[in-house]
Order: structure tokens, then C-alpha cells, then sequence
């Protein structure tokens, strides 16, 4: 059995044919360079096509990918902002029809479903039966792993945490983004740093390199920490997860961060679940949306494995 996990992104798409049993046997990424609607579709449907062409020895069961927005299943169709023409896109149904190969499975799901799939399969949730992957990237986003199964809620918008409210009074800033990404996100960080020091130029990167030593980056990472521990605090609060883990761009350089964001932490979570969970930094950062979309699609060819 061999399965072809995808991982679209902002800018490029990541493909590749792996065994069941995790191994991979190639691998090809793409750069979308402006594409938008079907364009998108098509580079992914070609991409396929070129692992199978290139791998002719090996039987594709499945096919699972990872879009940057949200997977709606009951209508099989997504929901990515970043990507014009994507308000409403029949994705499953687009593949299916172009490649045409009969008992071919395809499996979509967002990339913060994938990222936590991706952490229990290979990284650092494996084992464990309740896990939050907290994606802390352009925005902030949680994959949340509860009994052993994957949370998605009514109509699959589950884990869109950059709308915690952490803050009062409300503030027109949050209107667009929310509470918790506005402070705590890359692009807030970024857009904090531009407002603060009235330079358009600051980005998140400029805060990171001149922490301890300038005191406006110093006091926009310090309410970042504080908001990430608070936001975290909240989720232990009601999931009671044995692990947060912490992913995204921005953790990269707020790693070091971890031990300060669990201190802050315990100052507000349940006390019992907040010595029992452990924060850590995603084992397979950079790789976790693309073993996620993987691991989707074995779950699909072998679902009693993880009833």
C-alpha cells in the first residue's frame, strides 16, 4: 500500500509517495508563482501525476491533502483565503475527475487537522490520545486531538484560536483578526512592531533579533508571551491534553519562549491539568502538514485502525 500526501501552502505545493509504514519514496514540490482558482488544482492534479509517472512499480491507494483554510466535509469543498477563486472549491471532486483512476481515495482537511495528525504520527503527540498542536504562524490556529479522535465541530472551523478573547475592553484592531493574533501571531507581532516604532519597515523578524536589548521589541514579545500562555492556559482548561505542542514560523525563534509561556500558564489554567500537561516545540515542524496529509490518507484506506 503507498499513498501520496500534499501539502499546499501559501506559495508552493509539497507532494510525495510514501509506504504505509512511513517511508518516503519521493518527493516533489511546485511553486504556485500567483496562481489562483483552478490553476491551483491543475498544478496539484499535474503534481500527482508526475510521482505516479515517476514511481510506476507502486500502486497509489490514496491520496490526502492539506489546504491552508478550512476542508468542509459536508459538502467536500474548501475555503482557503489566501487563494482567489477558493471561497467554495470542489477540491475532492476537481481531483477525482482529473486523474480518473478508479478506487483512488482522496481525503482533504485543513492544515490544522494535518498538523496534528502529522505531531501524532511522527512526532511529538505520538502516543498520545489527547494532544493540541498550536500553530502559531501568520496567524494562530490549534489542531485539537481529543480521545484519540480529531475535533472539527459543526461545520469545521474548530481551532481558529486567533479569536480567543484574552483582552477587554474590545478594540477596533481586533475586528479583522481577533485578540489573541492580533498580539500573539507573526503578522501581529509584525504589525505591533510597525505601529510602536512608526516604521513601516519593522517586521516580526526585527522583534525577535532586538529582544532584551530595545525595549519596544522587548515589551511586544513580553505580551506575546503572556497571551500565548493565556490562550494556552484556556485550552488546557477545557481539553485537558497530556501535551500542547508549538508550531508555526514564529516557533522557529520563540522556542526558547516555552518554559516562560508555561509559567504564564499555571498562573491561569486548571491547576491538576496544568501539571499534568507538558509544552513542547513540534518535532516535525516544517514537515508536519505534509505527514499529516499522509497520515490522512492511510486513515482512509484503514479507518478501524483508529476507531
Amino acid at each position: 500500500m503507498a499513498v501520496i500526501g500534499i501539502d499546499l501552502g501559501g506559495t508552493k505545493v509539497a507532494a510525495a509517495v510514501f509506504h504505509a509504514d512511513g517511508k518516503m519514496l519521493l518527493k516533489d514540490t511546485r511553486l504556485l508563482n500567483g496562481a489562483s482558482g483552478t490553476a491551483v488544482a491543475d498544478l496539484i492534479v499535474d503534481t500527482v501525476k508526475s510521482l505516479i509517472d515517476r514511481k510506476p512499480d507502486v500502486h497509489i491507494d490514496a491520496v490526502g491533502v492539506c489546504v491552508p483554510g478550512i476542508a468542509y466535509s459536508q459538502k467536500d469543498t474548501v475555503w482557503c483565503p489566501n487563494i482567489p477563486g477558493w471561497d467554495d472549491f470542489p477540491l475532492k471532486e476537481y481531483i477525482l475527475s482529473r486523474l480518473g483512476l478508479e478506487n483512488l481515495k482522496v481525503c482533504v482537511e485543513s492544515d490544522r487537522t494535518c498538523y496534528i495528525l502529522g505531531e501524532a504520527w511522527k512526532g511529538a503527540a505520538k502516543g498520545c490520545k489527547d494532544a493540541i498542536y498550536l500553530a502559531v504562524g501568520t496567524g494562530i490556529g490549534a489542531g485539537i486531538l481529543l480521545d484519540g479522535r480529531i475535533i472539527h465541530g459543526a461545520s469545521d472551523i474548530t481551532g481558529a484560536t486567533g479569536w480567543m478573547a484574552l483582552e477587554h475592553p474590545y478594540r477596533e484592531e481586533f475586528v479583522p483578526v481577533g485578540c489573541w493574533e492580533y498580539y500573539a501571531s507573526g503578522n501581529g507581532i509584525g504589525t505591533n512592531a510597525r505601529k510602536l516604532y512608526n516604521d513601516e519597515s519593522k517586521s516580526s523578524y526585527d522583534v525577535f533579533a532586538l529582544y532584551g536589548t530595545d525595549p519596544i521589541a522587548t515589551q511586544i514579545l513580553d505580551k506575546a508571551i503572556q497571551m500565548w500562555g493565556m490562550g494556552a492556559a484556556n485550552l488546557v482548561s477545557l481539553f485537558n491534553p497530556e501535551k500542547i505542542i508549538f508550531g508555526g514560523g514564529v516557533f522557529g525563534p520563540a522556542v526558547k519562549f516555552i518554559p516562560r509561556i508555561y509559567e504564564e500558564a499555571c498562573r491561569w489554567g486548571q491547576p491538576i491539568s496544568m501539571k499534568q500537561v507538558e509544552f513542547c516545540a513540534s518535532q516535525i515542524d516544517g514537515e508536519a502538514a505534509l505527514l499529516g496529509a499522509t497520515a490522512l490518507a492511510i486513515r482512509s484506506i484503514n479507518p478501524s485502525d483508529y476507531e
